[in-house]
């Protein structure tokens, strides 16, 4: 009589046989602070924008991912020693940044922009020299603003986040403020009650964010990069965008 446990393994040999082995699993990393692309909710499980792309990616190229909350300091060296396969944080791509890891093709516009309430006459980084900002300390955005106004300026009001800063200008205690555009749109849409407009300028840097791999995982990035161009073309990318930020969808650069 044939045990259940050889009835068990003649059943996994003949599905890896006929090409149903079981999905790869890969150990992503992402922060936990930085909401709306990834935080832990009431229940210490990661969500987030990051997080439904990943997933989303995952589903498309059909492998399983184990999500863990990652401090962002040493974030990097977890790809090295192979404790993280993937990092997905909010992680904008940068020439230093690809010395030591891989990026997948860019999946988010992440530039500073200026945000003001909707009747302001504010079109441009120039007009704010006649107003008071409000700043993240020390981020892109102090240091583009700076520049108008003067460092030592003080009309420049400086905050140790974004929300703290929205905050700020939505009590109208600044009448402008300069941030990263994700965190402001998903501010934007948290507040109706008090309506905003956001304000480019040729003056901020165009940036993006990438999924990290380990160096010289060429045939993970790549899986990562076939996902994002199957969510992207069949609609989930869009569908995603616009539950946690607005329906002005970005269109990304050729992978």
């Amino acid at each position: 009589m044939i045990s259940k446990w050889m009835k068990a393994c003649c059943f996994t040999a003949a599905l890896v046989a006929s090409g149903y082995a079981a999905a790869q699993t890969y150990v992503v990393g992402a922060g936990g602070t930085y909401r709306p692309f990834e935080f832990e909710n009431n229940q210490k499980q990661l969500e987030g924008f990051d997080i439904d792309i990943i997933k989303a990616i995952a589903k498309a190229e059909n492998f399983d991912i184990k999500l863990i909350n990652t401090p962002w300091e040493g974030i990097f060296a977890t790809l090295g020693s192979g404790d993280r396969d993937i990092i997905i944080s909010g992680i904008t791509i940068t020439d230093k940044r690809k010395q030591m890891v891989d990026f997948s093709a860019p999946y988010f516009p992440a530039e500073q922009s200026i945000v003001v309430p909707k009747d302001s006459k504010v079109a441009s980084l120039a007009d704010l020299k006649d107003q008071k900002v409000g700043v993240v300390n020390s981020s892109t955005g102090d240091i583009v603003v700076s520049d108008v106004l003067g460092k030592n300026s003080t009309a420049i009001k400086r905050f140790d986040n974004t929300p703290l800063m929205l905050q700020e200008l939505f009590e109208d205690g600044v009448s402008a403020a300069v941030g990263d555009v994700g965190v402001v749109k998903y501010y934007i849409k948290q507040h109706p009650e008090k309506q905003f407009k956001l304000v480019p300028d040729a003056r901020f840097e165009r940036q993006y964010f990438g999924i990290a791999v380990a160096k010289g995982n060429t045939e993970l990035r790549d899986k990562l990069n076939a996902g994002l161009k199957k969510i992207v073309a069949d609609g989930t990318y869009a569908k995603i965008y616009q539950t946690w930020f607005d329906a002005d969808v970005p269109a990304l650069p050729a992978q």
